[in-house]
């Protein structure tokens, strides 16, 4: 069994993880995995981004069930998804990934891009694959990465290159876990924004860490640092708008309709349980919700930074001043969208343990639709 991640330090200070020193570089036998939705721009345009988001956190609860209990760094990028394994691990990985791709396709009729890249291949191009630590709370911590390997692999991989075979017909991924129950989180300030930056081919790592620092600090001031998820946790309505969705992506041998109905039971249970305060078996619905918030991953790490703000105008106006400054300079480059909700999926092994994660999102597309800036160059 390899340990390398599971010897890492845990980083309680999100705003340190600028700090290049914090990461350790991954094992040379290791392999990175990738994925990307083609054409997620247009899905979302088709008003589908909870289908985006639910297939990008297909991934990774795929890859979580087929590590079976290992731990391992994986993050969330909205349209996709990237982690890594050691070397003995990845013919497990790479079939999840491949079973991904054929599900997202037979039951969405969308195209999942998919590849498993070896960290030396990464090394040989001139990039890094350093990973790091961040204790979000007590019971969950999330893999932020640095280098620019892990933005090397995907676009080698929307290149064609280090493609996998595809699964067989009807194959069904393990997706235990993978939920889509909670209610879409309103801006409390004004707006939820979505921010990437990304280093300049060739910036000072000094520059870049500065004006990451600065970025962060203006953050700072925001309530809990802008996040989008109220502390008592997102909202729970029923019928959850997510339950088709979850039904489709996790009926496994059972019919759709079959796994919509115990969704149902189970989100209203959970619904009644939050209104009224009961508590069934030890389980507290109240402080599962609070704890949902509080595990929620809204920033990151991920060869730049990425964040999805609960903000005011007023503090967007200067992040923009900040990163428009700091592009001109050849600094960064950088990527916004504006909305009005986020969006929460989960993967949730258990809600009577504390390791449950949830990935935050721009309801309207926000990390998709401010990559799309990046990569127009329209900012």
């Amino acid at each position: 069994m390899n340990d390398f991640y599971n010897q890492l330090p845990l980083q309680d200070a999100f705003a340190k993880l600028s700090d290049q020193a914090l990461y350790t570089p991954l094992p040379d036998d290791w392999v990175v995995g990738a994925s990307d939705i083609v054409g997620s721009t247009q899905a979302i345009a088709e008003g589908r981004y909870k289908t985006v988001n639910m297939i990008g956190a297909a991934v990774i609860s795929a890859q979580i069930n087929a590590a079976e209990g290992r731990a391992f760094p994986f993050i969330f990028g909205g349209d996709g998804a990237a982690f890594a394994c050691p070397g003995e691990h990845a013919d497990a990985a790479a079939r999840a990934l491949s079973e991904v791709r054929v599900w997202a396709a037979e039951e969405f009729g969308l195209t999942l891009r998919v590849a498993m890249v070896p960290v030396a291949a990464i090394r040989s191009a001139g990039r890094d694959v350093a990973v790091a630590r961040y204790q979000a709370a007590k019971g969950v911590d999330y893999a932020m990465f640095t280098g620019g390997g892990i933005s090397w692999a995907e676009a080698e991989m929307k290149r064609g290159q280090f493609d996998l075979p595809h699964a067989p017909a009807g194959t069904q991924p393990d997706l235990t876990g993978l939920s889509c129950r909670w209610s879409q989180m309103k801006a409390r300030n004004g707006q939820i924004l979505s921010v990437l930056i990304q280093p300049e081919e060739g910036a000072d790592d000094t520059a870049v860490a500065d004006l990451i620092r600065d970025v962060l600090k203006v953050v700072g001031d925001l309530e809990r640092n802008g996040h989008p998820a109220p502390v008592d946790g997102p909202g729970a309505g029923w019928p959850p708008a997510g339950a088709e969705m979850e039904a489709r992506a996790t009926h496994g041998k059972m019919t759709v309709a079959k796994r919509k109905r115990q969704i149902l039971f189970e989100s209203f249970l959970a619904w009644l349980l939050i209104r009224t305060g009961l508590k069934i078996g030890g389980f507290d619905a109240r402080s599962y919700a609070r704890s949902v918030g509080e595990n929620a991953d809204f920033r990151k790490f991920d060869d730049g930074l990425k964040m999805t703000l609960d903000c005011d105008d007023a503090t967007a106006a200067r992040l923009t001043e900040i990163m428009e400054e700091a592009r001109k300079a050849g600094t960064i480059r950088y990527g916004m969208h504006s909305q009005s909700e986020a969006l929460m999926t989960c993967i949730v092994p258990s809600m009577m343990r504390d390791d449950h994660v949830h990935f935050i999102d721009g309801a309207a597309g926000g990390y998709t639709q401010a990559a799309t800036q990046i990569k127009g160059g329209s900012v």
